[in-house]
Order: structure tokens, then sequence, then C-alpha cells
């Protein structure tokens, strides 16, 4: 465990001040690995959980997770940032965040996944202040429930048709189909035939390869499986390849790892590849950003999933905040990130039911982390 002291070079506000934060490294195990293209795999990563404590008693809590060879980020490099960022948190008004989130920007350029979890924290002590859940903060609740995807990793058509199944008997309408992963384009074909056939006309399908297809083969199957209703969710590495593969194959697209800031969202709609896209916490920098990102998408039209990368409870419900908050015909879906691993964090988080969740009603982001289940923090900055 490191503890480091920093002088202070926060603004000055009226509310009360950061004393502390404490941070955690926290293995994540998935129930199952997930398979990706390109040799992606996401089986056991590490979280990293952060506590803001001020001077009046409150703890506000954060975590990002960054998946290995994803994005640019790494778990192990969020405690560098905030250890850099020690003179603007500390000493600072936690209250009003995104005035903190100025300096902190101004003070340190980028890095904004060890910064989304910061915003996270920050806006969990302004909804305790408040008194106020923090959809209550971001606009209003919207909707009582969201709903949800599952995601099926890419293994053997039969077996993901199995998955899908499965989950459309606990309400699970939407289903995003893993591909790539074996490296031939007839078998993602059969892949999203076979999820088709099991789930039926109607549900949501769509077929995503991380960005770890070719443009050919994206379009092969594409082509395959235009008959099928399905979605393409970023099969290429670049916006001008993504838009080839919507070109060729009439497809809605969905973008996902490409879309992480306000140019990128321009872009891609003037590509017309944003039928869809994943708005990200941590690719854009916490709720704040976030928020923003999600204010241009209503504009440009664009249907949204509200998440972020990976995760155990804490992030899942911040996500699930801010996707309450958002316009009901606009949210595509949301994801329960908490479900998909071990350990849960908080016992009070909530559940997927009937397909859908909801977030919690209490102040700030509503639940209890269990501090026992962390251990001893690896940093302490004071």
């Amino acid at each position: 465990m490191n503890r480091i002291a920093a002088p202070s070079l926060a603004p000055v506000g009226t509310g009360q001040r950061i004393t502390r934060l404490r941070l955690w490294h926290v293995p994540l195990t998935s129930h199952t690995a997930y398979h990706m293209a390109d040799g992606k795999t996401c089986d056991t990563v590490e979280t990293v959980v952060i506590a803001l404590d001020t001077d009046a008693g409150l703890t506000g809590w954060g975590e990002v997770c960054p998946i290995p060879h994803y994005l640019p980020a790494y778990a192990r490099g969020a405690a560098p940032a905030l250890q850099e960022l020690a003179p603007v948190i500390l000493g600072g008004d936690p209250v009003g965040v995104e005035a903190l989130m100025a300096c902190a920007d101004a003070f340190l350029p980028g890095h904004v996944y060890a910064k989304s979890a910061l915003d996270i924290a920050l806006w969990d002590i302004t909804g305790q202040v408040a008194g106020l859940p923090i959809h209550a903060l971001l606009g209003g609740r919207r909707q009582e429930t969201l709903p949800l995807y599952h995601s099926i990793t890419c293994i053997e058509p039969d077996e993901m048709a199995r998955i899908a199944r499965e989950a459309q008997a606990q309400g699970i309408t939407q289903f995003q189909v893993k591909l790539g992963a074996s490296g031939d384009w007839q078998t993602d074909v059969e892949r999203l035939a076979k999820v088709r056939e099991a789930v039926g006309p109607g549900p949501l399908v769509y077929g995503d390869w991380n960005c770890g297809a070719t443009t050919l083969d994206a379009i092969r199957v594409g082509r395959g499986a235009a008959h099928l209703d399905v979605m393409l969710e970023q099969p290429c590495a670049t916006l001008e390849e993504c838009a080839r593969v919507q070109s060729a194959t009439g497809l809605p697209m969905k973008l996902d790892e490409l879309a992480h800031d306000t140019a990128s969202l321009l872009a891609a709609h003037r590509f017309g590849i944003m039928d869809a896209v994943a708005l990200k916490l941590s690719k854009f920098g916490g709720l704040s950003a976030t928020r923003r990102a999600r204010d241009l998408c209503l504009h440009l039209g664009a249907k949204m999933c509200v998440e972020c990368t990976w995760g155990s409870d804490i992030v899942t419900v911040a996500a699930l905040h801010l996707g309450a908050a958002t316009r009901p015909d606009r949210v595509l879906n949301v994801c329960d990130l908490s479900g998909y691993v071990s350990p849960r964090l908080a016992s009070d988080a909530p559940d997927r039911a009937a397909g859908r969740i909801a977030p919690p009603d209490g102040p700030g982001l509503g639940i209890t982390v269990d501090q026992d289940r962390l251990g001893t923090p690896d940093l302490i900055l004071e």
C-alpha cells in the first residue's frame, strides 16, 4: 500500500472538502469466458475501485475496468494518473462535479479512463449531499426500468443458440452475437443464423466483431446474413472501413470502440454508420462527459447503448442512472455488467428481472459497497 500526501491545487468552492482517496485493484472473473475477434478474450479482468472521503464523513465510489487489448487504457494505469491528480483532488469541493473535472483536465490532459472513476465518485457524493439519486440530478427519471441486451461469447453456433434461448426465457429481447473468433466468415454467418432462428422474428440480433474483421470478411458475412434481419456492430478498426461495410451490405450499423468523443460521434454520423452507438463511461471520461455525448446523440438521432467497458456494481449502476435519465425512445439498451462477473461488490445493487433492470432510488449511486470484500487499499492519497 502506498500513502502519498500532496498540496492542494483544487478550485475554491463553498461545500465540503475531499480529504482522502483510496484505491483497490479487484480481479473480476467472468462466469463465461468471452471470446472475441482478433484473439481478444475477456475472462479474469482487473477492475479499479476508488473511494473519495470528505471532511463531512461522506464517501463517494467510482470504478473503471479496462479490458486488456481492447482500448488505449489499462487497469494499472489508473493509480498513477490519480496520483498525478492528487493536488487537484485533495482539498477539492466534490459538489459540482464538472468544476473539479475541468481542473483535472487542465492539470492532466487525457487519461479519460482514470478520470471516469473519479467523475463517478464525485457524482455519488453530489447525490448524497443533495439527498437525490444521480438520475434525478441528470435530468430526472424517464422510465422505471431499462431494456437489457445479452452478450453471447463467440463459440460454436449451436451453443450460442442455446445461450440465446436461455436468455430469452429470462425476458431478454436483444442479443449481441460475438463474431470472428474462429477466423472464418461462413461460421459467423451460421452464428447469426442459429441465434436468429433460436429467438425467432422480432428480437434484435446484432453481430459484433470488436474491430477485428477485415472489410472483405465483414462484407461477406453481412451479405450472407442480410436476409436474417440483423444489425452489424463495429466490424473494423476505422470509420472508413465500417462505412464500406455498411455501404456494401445495406445493414444498419452500431458503433462501439470508435465512439469516444464529440469529434468521433460527428464523424460517424457524417459517414452514415451510427444507427446505434455504445456510450461507455470509461471511453468518454465518466458521467459528465458521457452525458454531453448523450445529448449530442439525441440531436443526431442515434439510438444508444448506455454502459461501460466492463466492471462490477459501481460502474454498472452509474450507467443505469444515465440511461434512466435518457429519452426512452432513444435508449437501445443497457448492460448489467456486474451480472456477468464475480465477485459482486454491493449486495444491494440491482439485478436483471424479466429482461430489464432499474437503477437504485437511494441518494447518489444508491448502493452500499462491501468494504470488507475489497480488503486493504492498494493506494491511499491524503
